[in-house]
């Protein structure tokens, strides 16, 4: 994200330092957007800031550490040792809340997820200013000011559309840390929507911890397949790609909006997390195996070209050598894609966690390489009958060696490789033949 420079050493500059997944990153924009609205200037270079927001990922245990270590780099600073605030933001506080003040004394303020829209005040607080900056450029509205801050170095966007899960998955902390479901209204998606397209985006990526449950729970209940068609029919020249979709919100609306909006990827984000009826009940979810068999090939027989993605956890406790056998050969079948794959983590405070028969820690990373290999051996060959195909191609940047590359419409932001071509500007749309693949990767001329 581009930042704005410090317009003079009156005006605090506050940088960010973000860690975890794109909900954090708009999280991250927001916070700016916000900050920009109050006054504060931008910097890119925490070292030259007069404070550090770090927003941090504490969803399982590495992301913690991962977080913990940022915080301490930060920390040693020689801008926050001179005096620059410090200030923990995101899901670490939110998780742990007073017990991290307690441990992490070099932080001067903590904000959790569900104080992020206070976070002027918090700068206010922290750098002893006693009221806002000055605002030399107010936006209209806090949209304004994210797709401000979100669209110059970028052609594709995220867009959370709710916050929160009332799923409670056993092995899960999200609504611990996050609270429980709410739809954002359609007026505010549409709204930072409009803006960041605006501002020169040409995807936008709908996200949530659970995008297929949108409008359930609104005054006037609506669908994500309603969502989609909306906005896709309001801004047609851009893409929609919808991630993070619960198996139960595949429903046969949304494959219809899909289908019916040539701008609309036809991609599908379903995190499965396992197969075997069992470990299913055990880890608080539904399905099996054969519904989800019957699940894929649903939405195949709809949208015969559909891309789908999911994720899968090994060794989760109770996992016998039978049951994750049932999950390699449902990875070899090669119904999707894509597969990400994590080895089960053992997380404080979730009802898993006291689950007897807990899976040995080399034992769960053997596992989890196993079927990482297992779906790399049937997802590869799946890229590779792409060659010959004709596909429009997203035109996002050039690599340091003057490559230039983008995405197609089968590829998400960050995790599906991208696609090298010939020419074009980023976010132009080229209609390219594929002509190579390398593991993920494709060449188009």
């Amino acid at each position: 994200m581009m930042s704005a420079t410090k317009p003079n050493a009156a005006v605090p500059a506050v940088a960010f330092v973000t860690l975890g997944c794109a909900k954090n990153e708009v999280d991250t924009a927001h916070m700016k957007a916000r900050l920009t609205e109050a006054g504060f200037a931008l910097e890119d270079d925490p070292a030259a800031a007069d404070a550090v927001v770090v927003n941090t990922c504490s969803f399982i245990q590495s992301a913690t550490e991962e977080s913990l270590e940022a915080v301490f780099d930060v920390a040693g600073l020689p801008n926050v040792a001179e005096g620059a605030a410090l200030i923990v933001a995101g899901c670490m506080p939110a998780r742990y809340g007073d017990d991290l003040a307690g441990e992490l004394t070099e932080a001067r303020a903590f904000v959790p997820c569900s104080r992020e829209d206070d976070i002027a005040q918090v700068l206010v607080d922290a750098l002893g200013l006693g009221e806002e900056p000055a605002a030399s450029d107010r936006f209209d509205t806090v949209e304004a000011a994210c797709a401000k801050q979100t669209a110059p170095t970028s052609v594709s966007a995220y867009v959370k559309i709710s916050d929160g899960c009332d799923r409670f998955c056993s092995f899960c902390t999200i609504p611990y840390i996050r609270g429980r479901y709410h739809s954002f209204a359609y007026e505010d998606v549409r709204a930072e929507v409009a803006g960041l397209v605006a501002g020169g985006v040409r995807e936008i990526v709908l996200i949530a911890q659970d995008t297929g449950r949108w409008g359930t729970d609104l005054d006037e209940p609506s669908s994500l397949a309603w969502l989609v068609s909306a906005l896709a029919e309001e801004f047609s020249h851009t893409w929609f790609r919808v991630m993070y979709i619960q198996p139960q919100g595949l429903t046969d609306q949304l494959l219809d909006a899909v289908a019916s909006h040539e701008n609309v990827c036809d991609y599908f984000d379903i995190p499965l997390q396992h197969v075997n009826p069992s470990i299913l009940r055990a880890m608080n979810r539904l399905g099996s195996r054969a519904e989800f068999e019957a699940l894929a090939n649903r939405v195949r027989t709809r949208i015969p070209h559909a891309t789908l993605r999911t994720t899968l956890i090994a060794g989760f406790p109770g996992e016998t050598d039978d049951q994750f056998e049932d999950l390699c050969d449902f990875v070899e079948e090669g119904l999707f894609d894509y597969v990400g794959v994590f080895p089960y983590s053992r997380e404080e405070g979730t009802k898993a966690y006291d689950l007897p028969d807990q899976v040995d820690e080399d034992e769960k990373a053997d596992r989890a390489q196993r079927l990482r290999d297992l779906a790399d051996a049937v997802c590869c060959p799946r890229i590779a009958a792409r060659v010959g195909l004709e596909l429009d191609v997203l035109v996002e940047g050039v690599e340091e060696d003057g490559q230039l590359f983008g995405r197609a419409m089968c590829q998400a932001p960050e995790v599906d490789g991208v696609t090298y071509v010939e020419a074009g500007e980023p976010g132009q749309i080229k209609r390219v033949k594929i002509t190579d693949t390398l593991l993920y990767e494709m060449e188009g001329e």
